[in-house]
């Protein structure tokens, strides 16, 4: 099957041709530390052993390095006054917390589903005779979750002739309907406040339904630290201590840390009577042009105890982190408590039937693509930069994707050797896609465990049979047992698309040194003409032949 090149993949890959050409910073470096390949890195888990593995070097200067895996106090402290050389790669994107913090990814959500509003009323204006939509209120979800997708209360027809203004918007042309496009609908993210600076409206909101349940985080924080149920007012009477209502001064310490307070979600879906949830690894190389990459393979992590709301305050029932489950009694440090999304999936085919799952599937790359075309355009795009996320998602008992949090530094910590060797591998094609040995075309839409699911616009695969619908280049939960098979195929193909590049160029530069040495006055001859043309028509189609290929 012939890979899919945008215009965008285009360009990057005629980049990697310079440096292939011995001009690029990085074939130049790779001169000079005989073709190895130099890392930093403080962290000692599997990142470390990721890197040792692929037989690059580990120092500890503060330059000369090709890759450091930093942590983001790092970014934020050094990175702007930090020299780097053109080939160096960093694992952040400088306001990667416009993505990562909790607070932040709400109010960029927000601010998308009313530019979404606003596209939607465009495209589609009601009759003057028509008063103003009643679904003007904000339902429970941060997003108006209709047939129309972002509209609230707009139609499926309504939706059907949006793709225009999508266009517009910069979303690639996606379009709001159709079940293998992706709508890019903010529906997915429970009703959130930012505390304390909306705690009004926390009030008015917790007033009309008193019984339920609402959970508190700290906008900063990770591993579950600090997060709690609340199910009375009175468990938030602490951040009424702020100047912002009392009036007073207070001091910068003794200022309540800022939360956020969402919905919580009390119909989880529950296996054994657990709860859990999914972590999915999702790889940014780019953000202008927009580069998507999902792993395949990801895990769900399952509370010890049975779920209950008989008791909120209990931690170990309502939170899935690790380091909250380790605290329980069951905990059984041999077993772990995650399950490989492959086993979820199976499981929930058998349960609820493939058409169900897939579509659980597709909500959950919208919610994805969602998320990151709601920062891109705030994102500071840099060439040094690309990041991997780990995408924390909630399914309801009607399999409905909830977005708990996004990561920037996933746990890359392994609990059990299942656990390890998911994220060696993951790892491993992480560096893969990255590319620092200059091994791929890069045109592939497949590298190991990542699928590329966007590229300046959602990637499709050929439709399997004449008169089918595309299908979309994203298996989440997909086969994943030919990864190593993948990934030999892949580079057998690019080191023939590399000597086949060679022969070219050399057979050029013996042609350009011929007529040089005989620089004849008298045209060619008609025959001479013909043999030329015709080889240079046969030499330009190999070379089609030989560039369309791909690696999956």
């Amino acid at each position: 099957m012939a890979a899919y090149e945008s215009a965008s993949t285009r360009r990057h890959r005629a980049e990697e041709e310079k440096e292939r050409d011995g001009e690029g910073a990085l074939v130049r470096q790779r001169a000079k530390t005989g073709g190895v390949i130099r890392f930093k890195t403080f962290f000692l888990n599997t990142i470390l052993d990721v890197m040792l593995s692929r037989g690059w070097k580990q120092v500890q200067e503060d330059s000369g390095y090709d890759v450091y895996w930093c942590d983001v106090g790092w970014m934020r402290e050094h990175f702007d006054s930090t020299y780097l050389p053109e080939h160096v790669r960093l694992c952040h994107y400088r306001n990667h917390y416009e993505l990562t913090r909790k607070d932040m990814v709400v109010k960029n959500l927000k601010r998308y589903r009313k530019e979404q509003e606003r596209m939607l009323a465009a495209a589609n204006p009601a009759p003057s005779t028509v008063s103003a939509p009643s679904a003007k209120r904000l339902p429970p979800t941060v997003g108006g979750g209709g047939a129309g997708g972002a509209g609230g209360g707009a139609s499926a027809a309504s939706a059907a002739s949006a793709p225009s203004a999508a266009a517009a918007a910069g979303m690639g042309g996606v379009s709001a309907g159709g079940s293998s496009k992706l709508s890019l609908k903010v529906d997915f993210l429970p009703l959130t406040f930012k505390l304390p600076a909306e705690y009004r409206m926390f009030v008015e909101e917790f007033k009309k339904q008193p019984l339920s349940a609402w959970i508190m985080k700290p906008v900063g924080s990770s591993q579950g630290k600090g997060i709690f149920l609340v199910t009375k007012l009175s468990q938030v009477g602490e951040w009424k201590m702020d100047n912002r209502f009392t009036g007073e001064e207070v001091d910068e310490e003794d200022k309540p840390s800022e939360y956020i307070v969402q919905r919580y979600v009390e119909n989880p879906y529950l296996i054994g009577g657990k709860k859990f949830d999914l972590r999915i690894y999702v790889l940014v190389t780019s953000y202008q042009p927009l580069r998507v990459w999902l792993y395949r393979e990801s895990f769900a992590r399952f509370t010890f105890v049975r779920y209950s709301m008989d008791d909120p305050t209990n931690t170990v029932v309502h939170l899935t982190n690790v380091a909250i489950q380790k605290k329980a009694t069951e905990y059984d440090k041999s077993k772990g408590c995650k399950w490989m999304f492959c086993d979820l999936k199976r499981h929930l085919v058998s349960v609820h039937g493939a058409a169900a799952v897939d579509e659980m599937l597709r909500n959950i790359d919208n919610l994805i693509m969602t998320c990151l075309h709601a920062v891109q355009k705030l994102m500071i795009n840099d060439r040094h930069c690309f990041e991997l996320y780990g995408f924390d998602v909630l399914l309801d008992a009607a399999l409905k994707p909830w977005l708990m949090e996004v990561n920037a530094s996933p746990s890359l910590t392994a609990d059990t050797q299942s656990d390890y060797r998911l994220k060696f591998r993951m790892l491993n094609d992480m560096f893969n896609v990255v590319d620092m040995e200059k091994r791929r075309q890069g045109n592939e839409t497949r590298v190991g465990g990542f699928d590329l699911i966007w590229d300046d616009r959602q990637v499709f695969l050929a439709p399997p049979m004449e008169g089918m619908p595309p299908v979309p280049n994203s298996f989440l939960g997909g086969y994943y047992q030919d990864r190593d098979e993948q990934l030999e195929r892949m580079w057998a193909e690019a080191a023939r698309s590399r000597g086949k590049e060679s022969n070219e160029k050399s057979d050029k530069g013996e042609r350009a040194g011929k007529e040089e040495k005989d620089p004849s006055p008298h045209p060619p001859s008609a025959s001479s003409t013909a043999t030329t043309t015709r080889g240079g028509t046969a030499a330009s189609s190999q070379a089609g032949k030989s560039g369309g290929g791909g690696g999956g």
